[in-house]
């Protein structure tokens, strides 16, 4: 993320760690169309996202410490996804490459210090296998997080895994403020990450593919980005180095979204950037800020990825407060939904949770009101958290306000292409009982369906159900709503706590199933508790 990030990292993930903010740095669409059955365009709130950024560098968010057991570090993630459930979330962005390693089995590059304290070391279980499984069992989505160029802290490189791809490629590495990175200038670097990813989206059953805002490094005073060798070598045809530079990151943008999309099209790729594309002051199509611009800081050119449609979804990170001068949160809102609007990809704001607790953050509405003031904004189709552990820490208060304003129901994520919509590759759920299970309880259960990915269950009054037992496809359409959802489930039963302890004569539940891109197919029988 932000260079917040490094300063937890620099104290080791200690809960008392400075963050240095974004503030301080500054001193898609309809967010839900997407077929409640097989021709029906859900209600606007039906799909949305919601998500969190789990950090594993510096041991942030999961695992708690370097060198826990395989089950510990199991037990730990599987507390994290039920917190992600009990929390109303659908998403969890898992942070799966952090210094060019790996938090999952790879021949590629080693394995991450974060699991056990040792580049390289093997934790004795596949972490991404595991996570990505877990969370689809509950229903969640699982995307892989990757930051494509930055290899560590100096302290880190002495210590690198003997089959790093910078021990092996030495020339691919440019230290700059202390810290290395690999040289986007250099093609093979731009054809290493690509691979590394690639070997990721084949591989795993992962739902996306995630970069955040680290592009070129966040400059520092007085240093240089020493890649004058790749610039006299590549740079032929570009008479400014810097948009060179950003050629080169578009040139991965663009190389890793065709790759995903000949492969697993269903896999939606996304980047989280820095909140400022530019200012009005060096443009004047920027925003109304003045701070820093990742188009000339990092050469991030997200206006280039957005309008040539060589990313799915984009998350800047908005993590200054509503009034803030040098870069107002309602200023950047409406700059960035005017920035998706009509072009297909869609925009989630990246919100501070972290920042609960500073000055001008203090109340328990203080992430509440931010969503109330983009909830404006047709294009702004969710929430992303920084960070996951800050939900149920210093941020737990505040997202307790926030979840009853506005996760009172469940939501579906968002589909994976549009232009699919309205022919779902699952059949229809049969075999759906629902049967008492005590203490007000519904158990509801269902066969598996072909082609699903997961399943969403609603709760239906007498009126609906028979609606929905009619067949009558668009009849049912505003039935199957955001209202009666009582959640999304991997496994093919679910509990309801919710559904009373006297449900009224002739309520019933109804099943759909969601195929790879998140398109749902239609209801088939319902199911009375009352048999």
């Amino acid at each position: 993320m932000a260079p917040r990030w490094r300063n937890r990292w620099l104290a080791a993930g200690a809960a008392s760690a400075l963050i240095l903010s974004a503030y301080a740095i500054v001193g898609a669409t309809d967010p839900g169309p997407g077929p409640g059955a097989a021709r029906c365009q859900a209600a606007q709130d039906k799909r949305e996202m919601r998500g969190a950024w789990l950090t594993t560098v510096g041991n942030i968010d999961w695992p708690s410490e370097p060198g826990l057991s395989a089950d510990e570090q199991r037990a730990e993630m599987d507390e994290r996804l039920d917190e992600a459930t009990e929390l109303g979330l659908n998403t969890v962005f898992l942070h799966v490459r952090p210094t060019a390693d790996a938090v999952y089995e790879s021949e590629l590059e080693p394995w991450s210090r974060y699991l056990t304290g040792e580049q390289g070391g093997d934790p004795g279980y596949d972490p991404l296998e595991y996570a990505v499984e877990q969370a689809h069992l509950r229903g969640l989505e699982m995307h892989a997080w990757f930051n494509p160029y930055r290899v560590g802290l100096n302290s880190d490189i002495e210590e690198m895994a003997d089959d790093h791809p910078v021990r092996e490629n030495p020339d691919w590495l440019v230290d700059y403020g202390g810290e290395g990175f690999l040289d986007p200038g250099e093609p093979d670097v731009r054809e290493w990450v690509t691979g590394v990813i690639m070997d990721v989206v084949e591989r795993y059953d992962i739902d996306g593919v995630h970069f955040d805002d680290f592009f070129y490094p966040y400059p520092e005073d007085g240093e240089e980005f020493d890649d004058d060798a790749t610039w006299e070598e590549h740079g032929g045809g570009f008479e400014d180095r810097e948009d060179w530079r950003r050629d080169n990151v578009n040139r991965l943008v663009e190389g890793v979204h065709e790759r995903i999309q000949d492969t697993k099209p269903w896999v939606r790729f996304g980047i989280s950037p820095f909140g400022i594309w530019r200012n009005d002051g060096s443009d004047p199509t920027g925003s109304a800020t003045s701070g820093l611009e990742s188009y000339a800081a990092q050469h991030a050119d997200t206006r280039t990825w957005i309008r040539d449609g060589t990313v799915d979804y984009v998350v800047p990170q908005l993590y200054w407060e509503r009034g803030f001068g040098a870069a107002d949160y309602e200023e950047l809102v409406p700059w960035w939904a005017a920035e998706v609007e009509g072009t297909g990809v869609d925009l989630y704001i990246g919100q501070a949770a972290y920042r609960v607790g500073e000055s001008g953050w203090r109340e328990d509405d203080a992430l509440s009101t931010q969503l109330d003031y983009a909830d404006d904004f047709p294009e702004v189709g969710g929430d992303v958290y920084f960070s996951f552990t800050s939900l149920t820490g210093p941020a737990a208060e505040a997202f307790d306000h926030l979840a009853e304003e506005h996760y009172a129901d469940p939501a579906l994520p968002p589909v994976a292409d549009p232009s699919r919509e309205g022919e779902p590759l699952t059949g229809t759920v049969t075999g759906l009982t629902a049967t008492a299970a005590g203490d007000d309880r519904t158990r509801v259960e269902w066969d598996e369906a072909d082609g699903a990915r997961s399943y969403a269950v609603y709760r239906l009054d007498p009126d609906e159900a028979e609606r929905v037992a009619s067949g009558d496809g668009e009849d049912h359409c505003a039935v199957l709503s955001s209202d009666n959802l009582v959640g999304v489930t991997g496994r093919t039963a679910l509990e309801d706590a919710a559904s009373g302890e006297d449900p009224p004569e002739g309520s019933a539940y109804a099943v759909t199933a969601l195929d790879d891109y998140r398109i749902e197919g239609p209801p088939g029988t319902v199911a009375d508790p009352r048999g």
